[in-house]
């Protein structure tokens, strides 16, 4: 089902039997081949298409995020049982100390939604953790750190409403009076949601603000922050401010202004086109193409149409980087495709062994965040295959600066087009050794989301180029 092997080739053309198994067949679960392979080629002069490349984030990245996130087991406790997990403290050293820490990358523990108090700050208005989930959040920090790994936490954008009379740390200024108290007479926004209000993010107070929450941030030993809800984007989330993109420029000034190293991750499916994507690209240093992609409240963590639909928007994210107007600059802001659910068993992750490898092999393609939301206490030897392969993480070093880009295959829609695809070749690089990555996809039958529609059945010749 996986294929990785260096090969010498031309520059010009590769190909490869591909199986595509039918609505029909009684193994209709197995629907993925997947072939990686890394391409020396001989002749890559003029190659005549625009080659996508990222180049260190705003907060001087120049890899994705590697580790494991408390959402998935989080979000459906039917699992807890099975996990022995339970949303706290113990349970999250108890997962995160089974993170194989591999040279070159960072891996973080990463606490979702849930970690703090949900309707008031301290003394100045600022996030503070729930001591019922975590006693002492310096104590888990400094946990973390003693076995290499970092710290994330979960954040959203504005001031809890009950700290309206406070003032902002080091000022005089209340934090109420920085409220954006406008209402929107549609009823389709809304400034005041989740027990916040969104800032008018050019008063004075708001920077000193978001500088005061990352400089307690940065005392108690966090790593990245998680910042949800940002909009335009973040889609079913209640009535939410119109605009909230301006605290991610906030976020990463007070990243800048201190002297931690803090990762920034922007999340939900957030829209991509200018002027919020530049403003992302510029302070961001990942952010989610899509939603929340797991099973929430199920017995399962994913399944194969939400996966399709994840892969149909990474091709949307790098096709919109291959458009005239922003070619010639480095991608900068990393996607964030939501964690993978490859490392247990098909009974808990939902997905078939076929459908595993294609989940870990698209979102190393793509350079993306590789954080997992699986039960770290049950991995099955694929798990761990697929999670800390050392060929595998040579592939990753490679796209974390040369993201895969769509090429449709001959004989498949237009030969050397980016549309989506059942039968897909994804190209990374080629780098300016010439080398190349080439990834061939049988997506399966599109299950509603996958953007492709159809479903091919057979044993097909996969025919791609550079050309």
């Amino acid at each position: 089902p996986s294929l990785l092997h260096n090969t010498k080739i031309s520059c010009l053309f590769t190909s490869g039997y591909i199986n595509m198994v039918g609505s029909t067949n009684a193994r209709i679960a197995v629907i993925t081949m997947m072939m990686m392979m890394m391409i020396t080629t001989t002749s890559c002069q003029n190659v005549p298409f625009y080659i996508p490349y990222y180049n260190p984030s705003a907060n001087g990245y120049t890899m994705s995020a590697r580790g494991w996130s408390t959402w998935g087991l989080q979000a459906n406790p039917a699992l807890w049982s099975s996990a022995g997990f339970d949303y706290n403290d113990y349970h999250f050293r108890q997962q995160c100390s089974n993170i194989q820490i591999q040279q070159g990358y960072d891996y973080y523990c990463s606490i979702d939604s849930g970690w703090s108090v949900g309707g008031n700050g301290d003394d100045y208005g600022r996030i503070i953790p729930d001591t019922s989930v975590i006693p002492n959040i310096s104590d888990l920090a400094d946990f973390m750190h003693s076995k290499g790994l970092l710290l994330g936490i979960y954040i959203l954008p504005g001031a809890f409403n009950a700290d309206s009379q406070k003032k902002v740390y080091g000022t005089n200024i209340t934090i109420g009076s920085l409220f954006n108290t406008s209402i929107d007479p549609s009823g389709q926004t809304c400034n005041n949601y989740n027990a916040r209000s969104n800032f008018i993010y050019s008063l004075d107070g708001v920077q000193q603000w978001h500088n005061s929450v990352v400089n307690l941030l940065a005392e108690w030993g966090v790593d990245m922050i998680k910042l949800d809800y940002v909009t335009p984007g973040s889609p079913q989330g209640g009535c939410l401010p119109a605009d909230s993109s301006d605290s991610v420029v906030a976020y990463h000034k007070a990243i800048a202004q201190q002297s931690r190293k803090i990762r920034l991750d922007i999340s939900w499916k957030l829209d991509r086109t200018d002027p919020w994507f530049e403003k992302y690209r510029q302070n961001a240093d990942s952010m989610r193409t899509d939603q929340d992609i797991n099973n929430s409240g199920q017995k399962t963590f994913v399944s194969w149409e939400i996966v399709q639909r994840a892969i149909e928007n990474y091709r949307q994210f790098i096709v919109d980087q291959i458009q005239p107007s922003r070619q010639g600059q480095g991608i900068q802001v990393r996607p964030d495709m939501d964690n993978t659910y490859i490392g247990n068993p098909g009974y808990i992750t939902g997905l078939t062994d076929q459908q595993r490898y294609s989940m870990a092999i698209l979102w190393i393609g793509a350079g993306a965040n590789y954080i997992t939301g699986s039960d770290l206490t049950n991995l099955d030897d694929l798990g761990k295959e697929l999670l800390y392969n050392e060929e595998a993480i040579d592939c990753a070093d490679f796209t974390s600066q040369w993201p895969m880009q769509p090429r449709n295959p001959f004989g498949w829609g237009t030969a050397g087009g980016s549309a989506a695809m059942q039968l897909q070749a994804w190209i990374s690089g080629p780098n300016e050794d010439s080398t190349a990555i080439v990834i061939l996809t049988n997506l399966g039958p599109d299950l509603g989301q996958g953007g492709f529609n159809l479903n091919w059945g057979g044993v097909h010749m996969v025919n791609i180029s550079f050309a």
